[in-house]
């Protein structure tokens, strides 16, 4: 009789071991999640979740990145963003600083490591700079009290309290991170991170499902537009994010005692969308910083300033055309800049000089890294295009439809499906890999 792959997952005892590892500590972070930063007051920290705005539109990526604990501001409250944001400066700090450049070319498993070693060292400190940063906002914000049952200050007896809480966010950070290590390590592969956000991210659904619910509108008609928005975006992130542009690349032969070995011919893939979802982060985040910056001067008695602010923060509210003109234009130039700088850290054309590798018809070296970074831009146009429509969809659900169904048609914002659905493909893919290992050829769809 036979097996099915679904049930193979259960009978093999290494992959059941790997699965429920990963179940385990997905579970455990998910816990963890509900425990309160020290002195916190939760209820004026619902009231801030509730405003309409820039600021809650930031926070809104803020929440997506932690995994939905800062709207509880429980000790995982900065989830992994901290380390994300180390790994991104870390990445374009290699171009600029030369030595850096170097040891990547030189030693790229060695330079891999170092990267690491710094990005685990950056992640402390710009974890404590987002932890007071996000205090000082949530204090900003509030109309209902302090967010604090104590004065946040670095002086007299505010000392120990401020301390207790900063330590208590750093290291629900860095508990976040070891986590996902061990899932890496231990349970599904290279994929801990990863599925930590994604845990987070599908957490909400239900809430959301509830509130369309709820909304007083058809649940029929609601869930069948659902179904077709989501399934349609779910169909064309897939088909972008599988897309890949192969160049023909051709390997020199080899010798086999007196013979020589014919030249092999391969594929270089390059992908449509290298940058994933940091540019639509990127974006949302820069651009709900003038509306934020607003708020400070919207009651300014001089006259001219308020008006200022006031204007800024209608042009930057999420339900406003500008807004999502700007998101797109936004997305679009950083999705280019990103793709550039993860690419040329590639270095293909001296990595293919070194192996006697070639392009047909392109000299090797620099002439072949000039190539294939105009063949990744022209690609790139199709990504970057993609990954702007699908950000700006459900801003232009919001204002076209009524809020109470526009608001949550996504179940989860435009970055949280791309990341749902990359994680679950990748996740697939690696299980499948591993089924491969066990000597198991059929594939989990078709199984």
């Amino acid at each position: 009789m036979k097996r099915s792959a679904w049930r193979y997952l259960w009978t093999s005892m290494d992959i059941r071991k790997k699965l429920l590892i990963t179940l385990a500590l997905l579970i455990l972070y998910r816990l963890a999640a509900n425990i309160p930063v020290p002195g916190i007051n939760r209820s004026v920290i619902a009231g801030i979740f509730q405003q309409q705005g820039p600021a809650s539109s930031l926070l809104g990526v803020f929440d997506l990145l932690s995994g939905g604990t800062l709207s509880n501001f429980s000790i995982l409250a900065m989830g992994v963003y901290p380390y994300i944001t180390a790994q991104i400066i870390i990445q374009l700090l290699i171009p600029i600083i030369p030595s850096l450049e170097r040891r990547m070319k030189e030693n790229p498993r060695e330079g891999r490591k170092l990267m690491e070693k710094w990005t685990v060292f950056l992640t402390i400190p710009m974890a404590a700079l987002s932890a007071i940063g996000q205090i000082q906002l949530f204090s900003q914000l509030t109309t209902s009290g302090s967010i604090l049952h104590y004065q946040f200050g670095f002086t007299g007896t505010n000392l120990l309290p401020t301390l207790t809480t900063l330590i208590s966010m750093i290291g629900g950070t860095m508990m976040g991170i070891w986590l996902g290590e061990l899932i890496s390590e231990y349970g599904i592969p290279n994929q801990g991170l990863s599925l930590i956000i994604f845990a987070g991210i599908v957490s909400r659904i239900p809430t959301n499902l509830y509130s369309l619910i709820v909304s007083g509108q058809s649940v029929a008609l609601l869930f069948a537009l659902m179904a077709v928005v989501l399934g349609l975006t779910i169909f064309a992130i897939i088909i972008v994010q599988q897309g890949r542009r192969n160049v023909p690349v051709l390997f020199p032969g080899r010798r086999m005692g007196n013979r020589m070995s014919m030249p092999v011919k391969s594929n270089l893939p390059l992908m449509v969308n290298l940058a994933g979802m940091i540019p639509l982060i990127f974006a949302q985040t820069i651009l709900s910083l003038p509306g934020i910056i607003a708020q400070f001067f919207i009651n300014s008695k001089t006259e001219w300033l308020a008006k200022f602010a006031n204007w800024l923060q209608t042009t930057f509210s999420p339900n406003s055309i500008w807004y999502i003109i700007t998101f797109f234009i936004f997305v679009l130039m950083l999705t280019f800049f990103y793709t550039e700088v993860l690419f040329e850290q590639q270095n293909y054309g001296d990595n293919l000089k070194r192996q006697g590798a070639q392009i047909p018809g392109v000299v090797r070296g620099a002439p072949t890294q000039n190539y294939l970074n105009k063949v990744q831009r022209r690609i790139t146009l199709a990504g970057a295009l993609f990954l702007a429509i699908v950000a700006t969809l459900p801003y232009i659900f919001q204002i076209s439809l009524p809020p109470s169904i526009g608001a949550g048609l996504f179940l989860v914002s435009a970055s949280g499906l791309i990341i749902v659905v990359g994680v679950v493909r990748d996740t697939f893919n690696i299980i499948e890999t591993e089924l491969k290992l066990h000597g198991y050829e059929e594939s989990l769809i078709k199984g």
